[in-house]
Order: structure tokens, then C-alpha cells, then sequence
């Protein structure tokens, strides 16, 4: 399985979990590749987790976006270090990426926005998100105040507080499953060099 190159390795992994979702369409279920779990904390060590889409990867990092109001990019703020999880039962494989995370510039996020659907676009304006809401409708009220404003307008804007941010990689593990539970586990540590060094771990 070794590659030179954990990040090109990814995404060859990525790829084939894509090919097989795409063959497995006709399930009910079907999962989301591009799902992953974030970890954060705060200065203090306390821990949150969630999960959100990757959007891009390359030689960088790893890519999602989000409202920089959120809990997220609060702890993220104030504690750079982050962790990063992929698991694809389909093909049991899984990765974790650890790192540390920073905002991308405006121009890369308004790329990102210009991909987003346009009702992405007004829940975005529309959710304070992380914030305590009065109650269930108070966004669906929102949502109605934003739409109202952009309405007739070809493209909404994207706000101030909504970017991206990119986890730029340390360490990065790849885990493939076996039946008899003595998994596959190659694990890649960045060098100051910049370079990779990779070991096996024992299951």
C-alpha cells in the first residue's frame, strides 16, 4: 500500500470509496465519502466533535467551510491543533489526519461559494450557527427575511462571517480492515524537512 506520498495516497482511497458509492447506488442507504469528523478543542483541552464535508484536497491539505461564528472556528481560533476522521465501510478503510487548521483566503472561499447551491447560500445568511435560538421557527423566520432581500438578485453574496478553513496535515494514517482483525495500518509523519516518513503499526 505505501506510497511516498500520504496526500496523493488519499486521494486514491477517496476515489475508489467513490467508485464503489456510485456502484451501490441502488441501496437505500448510501454513504457519504465526503463525510468527515472534525475534532476540536479548547485551549483548556476540552474536546467537540462533528461531522462536515471535505470540500477540496490537495498537496495543502484538507478543505471544509463553515460559519466563522461557529463553536468550530471559535475553538479553532483559539487551539489551531485539530483531527480529522474518514471512515468508508463500504471498503473498510479509514483515515485520520492530524494537523493544524487555518482560515483560507476570501478569494479560495468565494470559489467554494460560487459551487454552493443558492439555498445553501440564504441558510447560510439565515442560521446563526451554534448560536442559542428562541425557539424552532426563528430560523424558518429568518430564512424568510434573507430570502426576501436576495430575491431577484442573480447571486448572493457571501457573508463576512462564511469561509473555509484548511487542515494542513502532520500526521496522517491509513487503516484497512481484515476479517481476522489484524488490520493494515501505515501511519505518516511530516519531517521538518517537509518530507514523510512512513511506519506500520501493529493492529
Amino acid at each position: 500500500m505505501t506510497n511516498l506520498d500520504p496526500l496523493k495516497q488519499f486521494t486514491e482511497w477517496l476515489e475508489h470509496a467513490k467508485s464503489t458509492e456510485a456502484i451501490r447506488r441502488d441501496l437505500v442507504t448510501v454513504p457519504d465519502t465526503e463525510a468527515m469528523t472534525l475534532c476540536t478543542s479548547t485551549p483548556l483541552g476540552i474536546p467537540s466533535a462533528r461531522l462536515v464535508a471535505l470540500k477540496a484536497v490537495d498537496t495543502r491539505g484538507f478543505v471544509f467551510c463553515t460559519n466563522y461564528k461557529s463553536r468550530k472556528s471559535l475553538e479553532l481560533d483559539a487551539n489551531p491543533h485539530a483531527a480529522l476522521v474518514f471512515y468508508w465501510s463500504g471498503v473498510h478503510r479509514s483515515v485520520r489526519v492530524v494537523g493544524k487548521a487555518h482560515r483560507i483566503s476570501r478569494a479560495e472561499s468565494e470559489e467554494h461559494w460560487r459551487a454552493r447551491p443558492r439555498e445553501t447560500h440564504l441558510g447560510a445568511w439565515a442560521s446563526p450557527q451554534s448560536q442559542v435560538l428562541g425557539d424552532a421557527g426563528e430560523v424558518l423566520q429568518r430564512l424568510e427575511e434573507v430570502s426576501a432581500r436576495f430575491e431577484g438578485m442573480e447571486e448572493v453574496e457571501m457573508p463576512e462571517f462564511w469561509g473555509g478553513w484548511r487542515v494542513v496535515p502532520d500526521e496522517i494514517e491509513f487503516w484497512s480492515g481484515k476479517a481476522s482483525r489484524l488490520h493494515d495500518r501505515e501511519r505518516y509523519l511530516r519531517q521538518e524537512d517537509g518530507e514523510w516518513k512512513v511506519v506500520c503499526l501493529a493492529p
